[in-house]
């Protein structure tokens, strides 16, 4: 198996102040702001939310982010665990519309070891994927080039998300709602 080292990932890692600028937990302070722009919250519903990603690996990556603030996916209720799902089902539909993506990785980092930086909210990533979005500038270069700016991906997505059956958009710099 090759490896490709990162070592420059260890500030974000060992960073001391995980939550600057939030009370508490980033994931149940973000959706109670007034501005879900700004937040960068795309659409939720009563058990959930979708957050763009300030440090995407893709356009369009996202996180499918339970209300309820719990580190272990088995703690989540039925309602929950449904909802977190319908709303999933939701940011691929949108993702399709906004991005047209060729795939998706999706998946749960569950406690440190796994990859998650905040390990204490559950949270879904839902990563486009396209043919060739990987390249050499990550392994030569050292770089990673993310081809569109994160606001206008969240226009996009807002949309996208906007254009659903059943959504309900009040302002148009509030998250779009099921």
């Amino acid at each position: 198996m090759e490896q490709v080292f990162a070592p420059w990932r260890i500030e974000w890692v060992e960073r001391e102040d995980k939550n600057e600028g939030f009370d508490g937990c980033v994931f149940c302070d973000l959706p109670d702001r007034e501005d879900a722009r700004e937040s960068r919250v795309v659409a939720r519903n009563d058990q959930a939310y979708v957050l763009l990603n300030n440090y995407p690996y893709n356009p369009g990556h996202s996180m499918v982010i339970p209300f309820d603030h719990t580190g272990d996916y088995r703690d989540l209720d039925d309602e929950t665990l449904l909802g977190h799902a319908q709303l999933k089902q939701r940011t691929f539909d949108a993702l399709d519309d906004a991005l047209n993506p060729q795939a998706f990785n999706a998946g749960l980092n569950l406690g440190g070891p796994a990859g998650g930086s905040i390990t204490d909210h559950v949270h879904t990533h839902v990563v486009p994927r396209w043919g060739g979005d990987t390249n050499f500038m990550p392994v030569i270069a050292d770089t990673k080039v993310i081809v569109e700016a994160v606001d206008d991906t969240y226009d996009r997505l807002h949309e996208a998300f906007a254009a659903q059956d059943g959504a309900t958009l009040v302002d148009a710099d509030d998250a779009v709602e099921f």
